[in-house]
């Protein structure tokens, strides 16, 4: 009895990688004819930050995994049955607006250099249309994100030429506050949108520019959804309900995603995902703050000081499971329709224990089939809730067409002393 009980247990583990490979051999079918549209990937900063901005600095044609610290490069991007990407064009928010617009053209450069050296792999998009015929003809729709509406230093003309260069969202803010929208990780000063801030999301609605809300506070998520007559996107945000961090969408907004029509694009960053991990990752920061005002100019014992804290304080760790609770939390709430991915890759300096790379897509679906989704679910999830936002909005500015730009301007003080 005990060597047939053995013997059972023995098969069961052989066949649970079978089944596993059997799972994700599922998906990437299902990926072949309908275009998984990640959210958000930092692969153009990246190329800032380690290599001069030059994409041919790396050879992106090679599997990366273990010889740099890239999450992204074009095999994994295959092995991942990612048909489309929204790179984002992202810049810091400790720049100012001035030299953060200089900094974001910088970076659309960047991204239609790497298009530009694998043409075979890439090709621009900027509509839904092109994303389903670049898919099609077995190439990556490549699309432009900017995060942070401090890139448009209060302009709307220079929202209307990144939108020329191409640009396809704008997350609203990002860390800080801005002169215009209350940022989640930031202290208010609008209770969500300034006037000058409802004009941007009026605007980009006329552009067909789809309204961003990663980032933002929950006021600014509920005037935006209010004034914009498009569906809006989050492109890297999980479900607060799940774990309790500023930077996910509560349980309030998630139901009003279908009167919407919007998409909340999952991430992957680990203190998103898991609250044991949120509250290490905080606790990690205040250490780092203690060892700071302790040891003032002494760079080195602050070293020496996390390296002991972080030996008595491992890593929690996250996985597959956790991003697949947050998939499952915004679909029980929002729906099936308004629930899609966005991992945050080449953005984060960790990420769970299965999903170190672009080519773990297939793994997230094939967990979600094991839990009973069908191959319609997983097609929404993939990219057709993504494809109908994108559809919707261009409807929007489509309806607009004979409408002059706005004028609008932000409210200053010029009057004299």
């Amino acid at each position: 009895m005990i060597r047939a009980l053995t013997l059972a247990v023995c098969s069961l583990a052989l066949a649970l990688p079978a089944v596993a490979q059997d799972g994700e051999a599922r998906a990437r079918r299902i990926l072949e004819r309908t275009p998984l549209i990640d959210g958000h990937n930092d692969l153009p900063w990246a190329l800032r930050q380690a290599h001069g901005s030059d994409p041919f600095a790396v050879d992106l044609t090679a599997n990366l995994k273990g010889s740099t610290r890239l999450h992204t490069d074009i095999p994994r991007l295959r092995a991942g049955g990612v048909g489309g990407q929204f790179w984002s064009v992202y810049v810091p928010a400790s720049l100012t607006p001035v030299e953060a617009a200089k900094a974001t053209f910088e970076q659309i450069d960047v991204v239609r250099r790497m298009v530009a050296a694998h043409p075979d792999v890439f090709e621009l998009a900027t509509t839904a249309d092109d994303i389903v015929r670049i898919h099609r003809a077995g190439r990556i729709a490549s699309l432009m994100g900017i995060e942070g509406g401090y890139s448009i230093d209060d302009s709307l003309g220079l929202l209307r030429e990144f939108h020329e260069a191409g640009v396809r969202y704008m997350t609203l803010t990002h860390s800080r506050t801005t002169s215009w929208a209350d940022s989640a990780t930031d202290a208010p000063r609008h209770g969500g949108l300034s006037p000058f801030g409802e004009a941007v999301v009026r605007e980009m609605n006329r552009l067909g520019m789809l309204v961003d809300l990663s980032h933002v506070s929950e006021e600014t998520m509920l005037d935006a959804m209010r004034v914009s007559d498009a569906p809006v996107i989050f492109s890297h945000s999980s479900a607060r309900g799940v774990t309790d961090h500023p930077r996910n969408v509560p349980d309030s907004v998630l139901r009003l995603m279908a009167e919407d029509g919007g998409v909340v694009m999952v991430t992957f960053v680990p203190g998103f995902i898991n609250e044991t991990f949120r509250a290490w990752s905080a606790a990690r920061a205040a250490e780092q703050a203690r060892l700071g005002s302790l040891e003032p100019g002494d760079p080195a014992a602050v070293r020496a000081g996390m390296e002991a804290w972080d030996a008595a304080n491992p890593v929690p760790e996250t996985g597959v499971a956790d991003v697949v609770a947050h998939i499952q939390h915004v679909r029980d709430v929002a729906g099936i329709d308004h629930v899609g991915i966005g991992g945050d890759f080449d953005g984060v300096p960790r990420l769970p224990t299965g999903v170190d790379g672009v080519d773990a897509y297939p793994r997230i679906l094939a967990a979600l089939m094991a839990q009973g989704w069908t191959e319609g679910d997983i097609r929404k999830l993939a990219g057709e809730n993504v494809l109908r936002v994108m559809r919707a909005t261009e409807a929007v500015a489509a309806s607009r067409a004979a409408e002059r730009p706005s004028l609008v301007a932000i409210a200053t003080d010029d009057s004299p002393d």
